[in-house]
C-alpha cells in the first residue's frame, strides 16, 4: 500500500462530492459538497482543494451500468475529467467503478438517522467516501493502483 493522502471526487450534475482519506489509507472521511453546474468553477475549486490537502493522487468514480458498460454519464465524466488532470497536474488522476457509492451512501445516512431532505446536501460527500473506501481497500488487496489512470493531455 503506498503511503499518502487520497482524495476522492464524485462528479454529479448538480454536485460534486468530496473526500480525502489519512497518509495511511486508512479511513476516508467527507470533505465538501462542491456545486456542479458551471464545470469551470467547480474544476477550480477541485483545483484549490488538492492544492491544500497535497494528495498522491485524486481518485474519481466513473459510473458504469450493471452490466459494466459505459453510457452518456460515463462519457461527462471522462471529459470533466480530462480537464480537470490539465488543472491539477502533475497529481494523478485515476478512474474508478463507481457502480452503487450513491445508492451505499443515500443507504448509510438513513439508516444512520439522517432525514433525505437533509441527505441531499452531504450524499454526494459520502458516495465520495464510499469510493474511496473502495480504492483503498483495491489497492490493500491486491497490491497495485486502483482503476485507470488519466493522462494530463493538452
Amino acid at each position: 500500500m503506498r503511503r499518502g493522502r487520497r482524495i476522492a471526487v464524485d462528479v454529479g450534475d448538480a454536485r460534486i462530492g468530496v473526500a480525502s482519506c489519512d497518509p495511511d489509507g486508512v479511513l476516508a472521511t467527507p470533505v465538501e459538497t462542491v456545486p456542479g453546474r458551471d464545470a469551470p468553477a467547480a474544476q477550480r475549486r477541485l483545483a484549490a482543494i488538492v492544492e491544500e490537502y497535497e494528495p498522491i493522487e485524486v481518485v474519481v468514480g466513473l459510473p458504469r451500468s450493471l452490466n459494466g458498460g459505459e453510457g452518456p454519464a460515463a462519457a461527462k465524466v471522462r471529459t470533466f475529467v480530462r480537464e480537470l488532470a490539465l488543472r491539477i497536474a502533475p497529481v494523478p488522476i485515476r478512474l474508478v467503478d463507481e457502480r452503487m457509492s450513491t445508492v451505499t451512501a443515500a443507504q448509510g445516512l438513513r439508516a444512520s438517522g439522517v432525514s433525505s431532505k437533509k441527505g441531499r446536501s452531504v450524499v454526494d460527500q459520502a458516495a465520495a467516501v464510499v469510493i474511496l473506501q473502495s480504492a483503498l481497500e483495491t489497492e490493500r488487496v491486491s497490491g497495485r493502483p486502483p482503476g485507470e489512470g488519466v493522462e494530463a493531455v493538452t
